[in-house]
């Protein structure tokens, strides 16, 4: 008993009910599954899996299924907490289709994602999925992928469309995701309106200041170089979002675009520093609708990128190419982006203009 709960006996046959409550299904279907017996749908049989960790309870020998292959994860941190929340739907859907998920993780000082493919790829993996990685820098070589793909590596990249890589990728419309940010804020009555993004040399830093300067030219006329003066492009972190909030409230700006829930915080803390009030006299947006984003003070309205659906379509495409390999297809794979569309958040950290 730890806290007044009874945790269960990790070594104990698992109770049938226990288990069908969890995975809210029958007890029959539980026991058609302890057993291998077949007729039960692979993800209603993956859910009393679930079930059975999520209770303690060891898996039964039987259901021990041999792994497909390794999947390679290369993804660019863990502090930015949508990083973390899109490996674990990816791993999760991996595991689904019997494959074993290897998380790789860039950090300062660590290794690169070169060193880290080449690690993979000594351990035989069978695919790597990159998220945010260097395909969405437009000054690295994308011919690094084009290597990847000859040595019969199938891969899959989210977050950053390259047209010099013929491979899935995967994105939100960023675009799509600044231009309802402005068009939030500017229903509100603000007029000076301004961005604060991540560097330009990134793909969707690009596509979120493409779709800001279009919004402010449909909304107040602005051309592209006026709109071009509201944008201030830096670090994807609170530091960054305060800095650049700095700047554009100097500039007037009663409302900040955020490419992200981080810099959108630090533009928070930016406005608190010289004593305004959120949203009463700055609103802001963020980008992303991370775990815990609607809890924060007060709690932010942002743009949420739709992380579950992205990576089951990454995982999906990745498990096609693995096939495709697997009948002996030579020929590269077809450059495609599946674009996902994002949705509009409205918490407390926007409001009507001087309220």
């Amino acid at each position: 008993m730890v806290g007044g709960v009874t945790l269960p006996d990790t070594h104990a046959t698992p109770r049938l009910s226990d288990i069908a409550g969890q995975a809210q299904v029958s007890e029959a279907t539980v026991s058609r599954v302890l057993n291998g017996r077949a007729g039960v749908a692979a993800s209603t049989r993956q859910r009393v899996l679930a079930a059975l960790d999520v209770l303690g309870y060891e898996r039964p020998v039987r259901l021990r299924r041999r792994s497909a292959g390794l999947v390679g994860l290369v993804i660019p941190e863990l502090t930015n907490p949508i990083f973390p929340a899109f490996a674990q739907i990816i791993e999760q859907s991996l595991a689904g289709h019997g494959y074993t998920p290897v998380l790789c993780t860039q950090m300062p000082g660590g290794a690169t994602e070169d060193e880290l493919v080449e690690q993979l790829e000594e351990r035989g993996v069978t695919g790597i999925v990159f998220l945010s990685g260097l395909h969405a820098d437009t000054r690295a070589d994308p011919t690094r992928y084009a290597r990847l793909a000859s040595r019969g590596v199938p891969f899959v990249l989210i977050n950053g469309y390259n047209d010099r890589i013929d491979a899935p990728f995967v994105s939100p419309d960023d675009g799509a995701a600044a231009r309802m940010a402005v068009r939030h804020l500017a229903e509100l009555g603000h007029e000076r309106i301004g961005l604060a993004v991540g560097p330009a040399r990134y793909v969707p830093s690009r596509r979120k200041a493409e779709g800001f300067a279009a919004a402010l030219e449909k909304s107040f006329g602005l051309s592209r170089g006026q709109a071009e003066r509201r944008i201030q492009h830096t670090l994807f972190s609170v530091e960054g979002g305060d800095a650049a909030a700095a700047v554009l409230l100097d500039e007037g700006c009663t409302g900040i675009v955020c490419g992200s829930d981080l810099m959108a915080l630090g533009a928070v803390r930016a406005a608190r520093r010289r004593s305004l009030n959120v949203p009463g006299q700055l609103s802001v947006v963020g980008f992303d609708d991370s775990q815990l984003i609607a809890f924060t003070d007060p709690p932010l309205t942002t743009v949420r990128q739709p992380v579950q659906a992205m990576a089951t379509a990454a995982v999906g495409a990745l498990i096609e190419e693995i096939h495709e390999r697997g009948q002996g297809r030579q020929a590269p794979p077809q450059r495609t982006e599946f674009m996902f569309q994002p949705e509009l958040v409205v918490r407390g950290s926007t409001g009507p203009v001087g309220t």
